[in-house]
């Protein structure tokens, strides 16, 4: 008989540490399939590049990210504790997912997020979720010390940011369902960096999966960020970052060390992509692979067409198919879903109502819509 997903501590649960298991607050997040996208394989073909490419949409979790993974981490081995308050900074994603998962653990939740640099459908979320919001003025770094030291200073309080190394237990699962699928891991896989926990979190899981043998082989991870906040890139603290990608506007990545190894240990890279770039990773996912994802989920594609146009990814691969048999594959995770940030589905990069944003009227006739539609 058929089972339903449980969420990923359950699934996993031989990989996860035992006190997080103790108390399990579940939304069901986990359990995401792959989409293979053979519009951006032809893409890459343009280029010289042939190789299986697959999407890891994580904006099917929950509340609509991939932070869903994490949380259940965090908050389940909060709730063990006893805690009472949960905090978190957050440019959005965080924010949404703290809050639903305080709610369904039947915790209170505080969201400290920066001024102005947060998209509308990510607030909503967490307000919907009963969580106490306070903008901040400053940037999400800024957030980020403050939450910390409200979680020194009460022990009633419980940080939930990626800081927090229960998020990466949990969140390491995505790896484990990447490799579930396809049998093993891919060539290359690909993700947006912002706080750089994801990154951190997939080779986690990567190495934990090949270490128990349900893996023959380990990826390298390329970690992409937007131009205007690129610390990893540049080696060092960006003090105003800016970006249309407001999930990864940040500036100095809490987990910076960890993801550092992640790309090191992996033979894997960091890049920048600009905003134009994004958005036209962007455009490519909803007009051609049917995926909407917000500006952030864009960068790990535009990244990789990027890296597909100068020679590195052939290069790359090339260099990989002497230790590895088949058909190259390439994995990029899309973290949240278009929902979360909507506008730019309807705007250009300079705020202008896109091409065909704007309903088409028309008179009340079948004549007129055959005819608008141009049949």
């Amino acid at each position: 008989m058929a089972q339903m997903w449980r969420g990923v501590v359950h699934e996993y649960a031989e990989f996860i540490p035992e006190h997080i298991k103790e108390a399990v607050v579940t939304l069901g997040e986990g359990g995401i399939p792959l989409i293979r996208s053979s519009t951006v394989q032809r893409r890459l073909a343009d280029f010289g590049v042939h190789a299986e490419v697959y999407i890891k949409f994580e904006g099917r979790n929950p509340t609509g990210s991939f932070k869903d993974r994490g949380m259940t981490g965090a908050i389940s081995a909060e709730k063990a504790k006893g805690t009472k308050v949960v905090i978190c900074a957050s440019t959005g994603n965080t924010s949404a997912s703290a809050a639903a998962y305080a709610a369904a653990a039947g915790m209170t939740s505080a969201v400290l997020v920066p001024d102005g640099k947060i998209a509308t459908g990510k607030l909503a979320q967490a307000i919907a979720h009963g969580a106490n919001l306070l903008q901040v003025d400053g940037n999400f770094d800024d957030c980020l010390i403050i939450a910390r030291q409200l979680a020194k200073d009460f022990p009633v309080v419980g940080l939930v940011n990626s800081v927090n190394p229960n998020r990466l237990q949990t969140q390491k699962t995505a790896s484990f369902e990447v490799v579930d699928e396809m049998g093993d891991a891919p060539w290359i896989h690909a993700v947006p960096v912002g706080n750089a926990a994801n990154i951190s979190a997939y080779w986690m899981g990567y190495k934990e999966y090949a270490d128990a043998e349900n893996a023959a082989n380990r990826p390298q991870m390329w970690g992409f960020q937007a131009e205007g906040a690129a610390p990893m890139v540049n080696g060092k603290r960006v003090e105003n970052p800016k970006t249309i990608a407001t999930a990864i506007q940040i500036g100095n990545p809490a987990s910076w060390d960890l993801a550092v190894s992640a790309a090191a240990e992996s033979g894997g890279l960091f890049d920048t992509v600009t905003d134009e770039e994004i958005l036209g990773a962007h455009r490519i996912l909803s007009n051609e692979s049917g995926v909407f994802v917000e500006p952030a989920s864009a960068a790990p594609l535009a990244g990789i067409l990027k890296e597909a146009e100068s020679g590195k990814l052939s290069a790359a691969l090339s260099e990989l198919s002497e230790r590895r048999a088949g058909t190259a594959q390439i994995v990029f995770t899309s973290t949240g879903h278009g929902l979360k940030d909507p506008n730019w589905a309807l705007y250009d990069i300079n705020l202008k109502p896109k091409e065909g944003s704007e309903p088409i009227k028309v008179q009340n006739s079948v004549d007129a819509v055959a005819g608008a539609l141009g049949l």
